[in-house]
């Protein structure tokens, strides 16, 4: 394998052994030498991604850092998106997970330093909440702190099981990575046009070795300050005209094919973060026989998040309790779409109620604060050691663990009823309609603290902590017997025992709130808020709950009477669960350079057998109007062979043919034996699970062609084929709630009563369907234009992908049968750069298509997902002298914002929020 620049005296781990040992056939055709000429910078960072890719058996592409503790991008998933096949999700504007290949972040697994991990943090909802599954959450850490990324798309036998997309491999720097002492760091400040403060970012990496390079040191910190906001409009979803019950006054504006946003508003979210990284490494070569070393890792994503609506809120609810009418439903705050009048209407071509003037409506002003925190910390021992010179033992054991924590989540309500004359109006513009409440929402005395119960919802103050763990404890040991000169052997085993823990907390009643102290109004409770950059709408600023005042007057937080928060609480107890997992796994593989009269050949061959036996410990209600905490235990094997080829065909001609058999377990919430209730204002779901639920599995297929044509250039196209013949669905369905089956006590304190329609989510097993795709990759200097030009180059690929999926109902009947959720069809990205002795630029554009986020979709729709995205970004620097640099990016130049669907017909906004342009400006000192 052709050694990355600067890694080459590295002690390698287990996976870095594997990957020396998969290349006997790089040894016996050297390739072009790309080092004739030496570069440096983004385009030198393209050259080393080029060998790695070129000196790899699979399908591989890689990420290389441009210089010491200087990453291409300032977040790992911006940076991934630039490889064939990788598209990203964003919360906060901020990559924040991947899916390879159309497969979403659960079926990518990630490694640091050549040990699994997994980190997760607390979203918005809109984004995918707290993450309570087995993707991972890229921007816990600063990209600082990694100097190389590779995307492995093909599987072998010595890499562990768990992945239908890919195999991201993290890796951060270690002391015999350079050449004694080294020394850098670097500061940033940040600018966000929308938000308008000034944020900043520091690094530093420090490094030593001694005793003749046989030990070595090193240490590197990242940190970041972030301040921004998000703005916009969303909707949460849109319901059908005849969904529990429809509007008073003119009910031929509505039938069972006329939609209606569920709640039309506007919202400004505030976002803080801070994000500290610490990696440290040691490494010791006693002997010429023997290496051995320590990486430690430590990261702590602390962020807060202030979520602000002012919403229209009957258009979720539906008729009064049993036993109320009128106006006495009204007053007390239940009035839904029955007590709503319709005075004014349109209707679209496409089914939608895009216009309404309305009386009795009932509007909200709410409130939410997350205080949410996830460390990360992982150790992890490799060594190597010769018996001989043909026969190596390379071990490794360490522990990764991600403990994310949402102590403060609180949500305070207020409200006024029978709103007059209230306005949406999306004809002007579909995604940022005219909204005017027909009152001055400014105006504190025109709110109201209303105490509601179990059968008239009033405000609220909701306050629900959460909190999720993730551990994994690893160990494997294996050895590389080089046979001959064109065959090695390699073998091992591995333990791996995966922990996971999720709890949630709640008041026993949210719509359980005191009244007002004497002398208090609500213009000692409230403070106004708007929109920041969003202009022709309509009540664009309004007051809203102050959350530190309300917290003064009652004490909120005391954990006492009303305001006590348990993990008891019937609604939450399907969030109270773990999964225990135990992989025992062991494979065999051979790995061979030969030739076919004068064409080289080299590849490997192997078979990984991998035992998981599985614990999952949740509430179930089974049989028992109570929930009880059940323990169900499973195991399941699988055989998974695999195969990967490489034939030289000419010097500069590759072709790489790989098969395998792969498997990735099923999602963490589909696991649990229980239900989880959750009622949120209108929105009413119950999630159910199954624990024993099979794993997903398929057959894939790859072939690709790479043409380095000229040096620091390629040219290839890559085929890719997955037949997934074991899927885990989710089925989506609208009923009441007592058509379930389950106990009412679980509505207890929530509001919400056996006669309302909820959505219920429940998991099950499908065929699945076959996935095929293209990749295509074109990368090249312009070495051979005149002067100034020569400096210029480009990188770029596009990606196709499609896949059919018979989606299911919970019975097992036909459902759709359409694209997998996260799955965007085309995707593209591409970078101009120049890189000149002082100066150097790019810029960059990353292209998705729209995609599917649900399926089958809620409230009627077919299904739901998000546009189409069009991200532009782009770096300067510019070096003073051999050791102090400057530098300038942009990020999202466009202000691209996010653009959330329900129904592929109805095209019905459901949110549509921007978060800005940011800026930063540094210095960076190298010694």
């Amino acid at each position: 394998m052709s050694a990355l620049p600067g890694l080459a005296q590295q002690a390698p781990t287990p996976a870095a052994s594997d990957t020396a040992a998969a290349a006997p056939a790089a040894q016996q055709s050297d390739p072009t030498d790309l080092d004739a000429v030496v570069v440096t910078g983004f385009r030198g960072a393209l050259e080393k991604a080029l060998e790695v890719k070129r000196g790899e058996t699979g399908v591989v592409d890689a990420i290389v850092a441009e210089d010491i503790a200087d990453f291409p991008d300032l977040n790992l998933a911006e940076s991934l998106q630039r490889i064939p096949g990788v598209s990203i999700a964003r919360d906060a504007g901020e990559g924040r997970q991947i899916s390879v290949r159309g497969l979403d972040s659960q079926f990518t697994r990630v490694r640091i330093n050549g040990m699994e991990a997994l980190t997760t943090t607390g979203g918005t909802d809109s984004s995918g909440g707290a993450n309570r599954g087995r993707g991972f959450d890229f921007n816990v850490f600063a990209s600082e702190l990694f100097n190389s990324i590779k995307v492995r798309k093909t599987a072998s036998a010595d890499i562990e099981e768990g992945s239908l997309g890919a195999t991201v491999d993290l890796q951060t720097a270690r002391p015999f990575d350079y050449d004694g002492f080294t020394f850098v760091t670097g500061a940033q400040l940040g600018y966000n046009d929308l938000a308008g403060d000034i944020d900043p970012r520091a690094t530093m990496l420090i490094s030593n070795t001694w005793a003749d390079n046989k030990f070595g040191a090193l240490m590197s910190v990242a940190y970041t300050k972030r301040r921004l906001i998000e703005e916009g409009h969303s909707t949460v979803r849109w319901d059908t005209g005849t969904s529990s019950g429809g509007f008073a006054g003119t009910p031929s504006v509505e039938n069972a094919q006329t939609f209606h946003p569920r709640i039309p508003r506007y919202g400004v979210l505030e976002h803080e973060q801070e994000r500290l990284g610490v990696t440290a490494s040691l490494q010791w070569d006693p002997t010429d026989a023997t290496s051995i070393g320590l990486d430690m890792m430590y990261a702590d994503l602390d962020a807060t998040r202030t979520e602000n609506f002012l919403n229209g809120l009957s258009f979720s609810r539906g008729a009064c309790a049993a036993g109320t009418a009128g106006n006495a439903c009204r007053a007390a705050g239940a009035g839904g779409k029955p007590e709503t009048v319709v005075i004014e209407s349109a209707v679209d071509y496409r089914n939608n109620l895009v216009f309404g003037r309305f009386n009795n409506v009932d509007v909200r002003s709410e409130a939410r604060f997350d205080k949410l925190e996830t460390k990360f910390t992982q150790f992890n021992f490799y060594g190597d050691h010769k018996l001989t010179d043909d026969f190596t033992l390379n071990f490794e054991a360490g522990r990764a663990k991600s403990e994310f924590e949402n102590p403060i989540q609180t949500t305070i309500t207020i409200d006024k009823l029978n709103a007059q004359n209230y306005v949406y109006d999306y004809r002007g513009d579909n995604r940022l309609p005219v909204i005017t409440n027909g009152f001055d929402v400014n105006d504190p005395s025109q709110w109201a603290f209303i105490s509601g119960s179990s059968t008239l919802p009033g405000s609220e103050i909701r306050l629900r902590p959460q909190f999720a763990d993730n551990t994994i404890d690893n160990a494997q040991i294996g050895f590389a017997w080089q046979m001959t000169d064109a065959f090695r052997l390699k073998a091992g085993g591995q333990f791996k025992e995966y922990t996971f823990d999720s709890r949630e907390e709640r008041r026993a009643s949210e719509l359980v709130v005191p009244a007002l102290p004497a002398g208090t109004t609500l213009a000692d409770l409230t403070k106004s808020i708007g929109l920041e950059d969003i202009s022709n709408v309509g009540d664009s600023t309004w007051l809203i709950p102050d959350i530190d005042a309300f917290n003064r007057a009652f004490n909120i937080y005391s954990d006492s009477g009303i305001f006590a928060v348990s993990d008891t609480v019937a609604a939450v107890l399907g969030n109270n669960r773990s999964v225990v997992e135990r992989d025992q796994g062991f494979w065999v593989q051979a790995e061979f350079n030969t030739q076919i009269g004068s064409l080289p050949l080299s590849g490997n061959v192997g078979v990984r057998q991998v035992d998981t036996t599985q614990t999952s410990t949740g509430f179930s209600t089974v049989g028992t109007t109570t929930p009880q905490q059940v323990t169900v235990k499973r195991s399941y094997d699988d055989t998974l062979p695999s195969f990967n080829l490489v034939a030289d065909i000419t010097p500069d001609f590759l072709i790489r043919l790989a098969a395998s058999k792969v498997m990735a377990r099923p999602g963490l919430g589909n696991l649990t034996p229980g239900v989880t209730v959750n009622v949120s204002g209108g929105n009413r779901v119950v999630t159910g699970g199954n624990p024993a639920l099979d794993p997903f599995r398929a057959d894939t297929a790859d072939l690709s062609f790479e043409w380095y044509f000229a040096e620091e250039s390629l040219l290839a196209l890559g085929l890719f084929y997955k037949d997934i013949d074991s899927f885990v669905l989710t089925s989506r369905e609208i009923r009441p709630y007592y058509t379930s089956g389950l106990p009412a006590s679980l509505l207890e304190g929530t509001g919400a009563t056996v006669n309302d329609d909820f959505q219920f989510n429940v998991p099950v097993n499908s065929k699945g369907g076959p996935l095929k795709g293209l990749e295509f990759t074109y990368q090249q200097p312009f070495t051979f234009l005149p002067g100034f030009w020569s400096d210029f180059g480009v990188q770029m690929n596009y990606t196709y992908v499609d896949s059919k999926i018979q989606y299911v109902t919970s019975t097992g009947l036909p459902s759709l049968k359409t694209d997998l959720t996260g799955l965007s069809k085309n995707a593209y990205n591409a970078t101009l750069y120049y890189e000149g002795d002082k100066f150097s630029a790019r810029v960059s554009a990353a292209y998705r298509d729209n995609y599917l986020t649900t399926v089958p979709g809620r409230n009627g729709n077919d299904v739901e997902g998000t546009e189409e995205t069009l991200t532009i970004d782009m770096a300067a620097s510019y070096k003073l002298n051999d050791h102090l640099e400057l530098s300038l990016e942009g990020l999202n130049l466009t202000d691209e914002f996010q653009d959330q669907w329900v129904d592929s017909v109805g095209d019905r906004a459901s949110v549509y929020h921007h978060v800005g342009r940011q800026y930063f400006v540094g210095a960076r000192y190298k010694f």
